[in-house]
Order: C-alpha cells, then sequence, then structure tokens
C-alpha cells in the first residue's frame, strides 16, 4: 500500500512538471512572436518613410527641373548663345563691309549678352513673323528698334523702354511743298514696312499702304517712284536720308500738322511671354545707362538724343 502511495505521488509531480514547462514553452513562443510582429511593424512603417522620402525627393527634383526649364536666363546660359532677331534696321541693326552686324540695337545686345556669359547670335527675320520666331525659339529676344504697341505687350515679355522714336513721312525734296498742309494720306500710295508701327500710322491716316518686308525698301519704293510718300522710323530716317547718304534727294517731315500728327513711340526689348530675361535686361540697362555704357554707345551711330538714360 506504502509503495502504491509513494508511485502515485511520483506521477502526479511528473505530471505537474510537464505541465509546467508546456506553459513556460507556450509564454516563451508567444512573446518571441510578439516580438516578430512588433519588428515586422516596425519595419513596415520605416519602408513607407523611406518611400515617402523618396517619392518627396523626385518630386523636388522635377520642379526644380521643371522650374530650370521655364527660366530663359538657364536655357540661353546652357546653349551659350543669345540669339537675336533683327531687320536690316540703320542705325539700329545693320551689316558693316565684313558682314558683321553692327548699331546701337546690335553693340548693346552683344554687351548684354556678354553680361550673361554668352555670344550674341544674330538671325535676320520677317517681322510679321517675330512672336511665331520668338515661341518656336528660334530665336531668344526681338531686339531692332521694336516699337512697344499694346500688342506687342500682350504678345511678348518686354524690357524697359530704352529709346524714343516717332514715325516721320518720307517724300522727295522736290515735292515737299505738295505734302505741307496735309490733314490726311488719303489718295496716297504709301510704302509702310509689313506689321510696323509705321503701317499702323500710315492706314490711321487714310493711305493706301505698299507693304515691304523691311524700312530700308520703303526708301527705295519712293526712291524709284513707285509710291508717292515712305512712313518710316525718325532714327532711321535721320541716319539714312540727306546730305552723304544713299538718299540724298529725299527728304521727311515729323509733322502732317499739329491736330494728325504721325505718333511719338518708345522702343523696347521683347523677349517669350514671361521670361526672366526681361528682368536682366532692365537691371543691364540700369548699369550702363549710369556707367556711361549707353550714351557713348548712342552717340555713336547719332541717338544721343533719343536714348533714355533715366
Amino acid at each position: 500500500m506504502k509503495k502504491r502511495l509513494v508511485l502515485a505521488a511520483a506521477m502526479i509531480l511528473a505530471l505537474s512538471l510537464s505541465a509546467c514547462g508546456a506553459k513556460e514553452a507556450e509564454t516563451e513562443a508567444q512573446a518571441t512572436a510578439a516580438a516578430e510582429t512588433e519588428a515586422a511593424g516596425s519595419g513596415t512603417e520605416t519602408e513607407a518613410a523611406e518611400t515617402e522620402a523618396e517619392e518627396a525627393q523626385t518630386a523636388a527634383e522635377a520642379a526644380s527641373d521643371e522650374a530650370a526649364a521655364e527660366s530663359d536666363m538657364a536655357y540661353v546660359k546652357d546653349k551659350g548663345t543669345l540669339v537675336v532677331g533683327i531687320t536690316n534696321f540703320e542705325p539700329m541693326d545693320y551689316p558693316d563691309a565684313d558682314g558683321n552686324w553692327i548699331g546701337f540695337d546690335a553693340d548693346m545686345a552683344n554687351a548684354f549678352a556678354e553680361s550673361l556669359g554668352v555670344k550674341a547670335e544674330f538671325i535676320e527675320i520677317n517681322w510679321d513673323y517675330k512672336v511665331m520666331e520668338l515661341d518656336g525659339q528660334n530665336i531668344d529676344c526681338v531686339w531692332n528698334g521694336m516699337t512697344l504697341t499694346d500688342e506687342v505687350k500682350a504678345a511678348m515679355e518686354v524690357s524697359e523702354p530704352y529709346c524714343e522714336n516717332a514715325q516721320v513721312l518720307v517724300v522727295p525734296a522736290d515735292k515737299a511743298a505738295d505734302y505741307e498742309g496735309l490733314t490726311s494720306l488719303e489718295g496716297l500710295n504709301v510704302a509702310v514696312e509689313s506689321g510696323s508701327a509705321g503701317e499702323d500710322a500710315a492706314l490711321a491716316l487714310g493711305a493706301s499702304t505698299v507693304p515691304v518686308q523691311t524700312q530700308a525698301d520703303t526708301l527705295m519704293e519712293v526712291a524709284a517712284g513707285t509710291s508717292d510718300a515712305a512712313v518710316i522710323d525718325l532714327l532711321m530716317a535721320g541716319a539714312m536720308i540727306g546730305e552723304g547718304t544713299s538718299y540724298e534727294d529725299l527728304t521727311f517731315t515729323l509733322n502732317l500738322n499739329e491736330a494728325q500728327g504721325l505718333p511719338s513711340e518708345e522702343y523696347g526689348v521683347g523677349f517669350r511671354k514671361g521670361s526672366d530675361l526681361a528682368a536682366a535686361f532692365n537691371e543691364f540697362w540700369a548699369e550702363k545707362a549710369a556707367d556711361g555704357t549707353a550714351l557713348e554707345i548712342a552717340t555713336t551711330y547719332g541717338l544721343q538724343d533719343a536714348v533714355i538714360l533715366e
């Protein structure tokens, strides 16, 4: 009997120890699983944070690239040239004996390009398509004695005016008396540069216009007698008409009369709409006006009274 009691006690003790061991193992397994779950969750959060950071960096880089692409200054500096759209318009832009472009605008364009760390490249354009050439990035600016009309201001990012001008009526010198006291240009064939402020002025005064490609061509029309008169810029007339020029037999008048004078105007440089080059030009011009460079170049071409220095 005693042996049976001892044996039973031994069996109970063994079962108790077995149950405790199982419980401890279960508790340990649960703790391990919980730790693994927590680690996995932490890893997921870390990966999500890393992904979010990468996406933010990518977005920032894309925004930076987009901003650079929209910066005309960055674009011009990257390619190393400032492409200037011009026509043959003395004294603003015209070729010298060697075919190099000179003139007040050409000289200033070269100086502006140098201030940007690039070179100026000049391309003759059809004036009617100047906005298309600009927006298509065939040129980077229009710098050719361009009148700052409302239409131009709407289509381009324009600089502050740098030069004053007026439209004048060009006629044969021996017929100048016939044009005194006119109140309109009705009944006259008047040569004008197509798309120019001169064309607008001639039409407003009732002329039958003869559109040609450049202002220089209008003078050829009058000299040849194929047009009665021409309306062109004062600055060009002063440089190309009269004694010592190719058109000594032509003259010009500033006004038809006090009531219907041809309009005065201001010149500016045109850039693509929203271009940061316009602000860069304004800073450049202010500097060159202050240090005397602009006046010195203007005097070279007889424009000292037209240039805007303040």
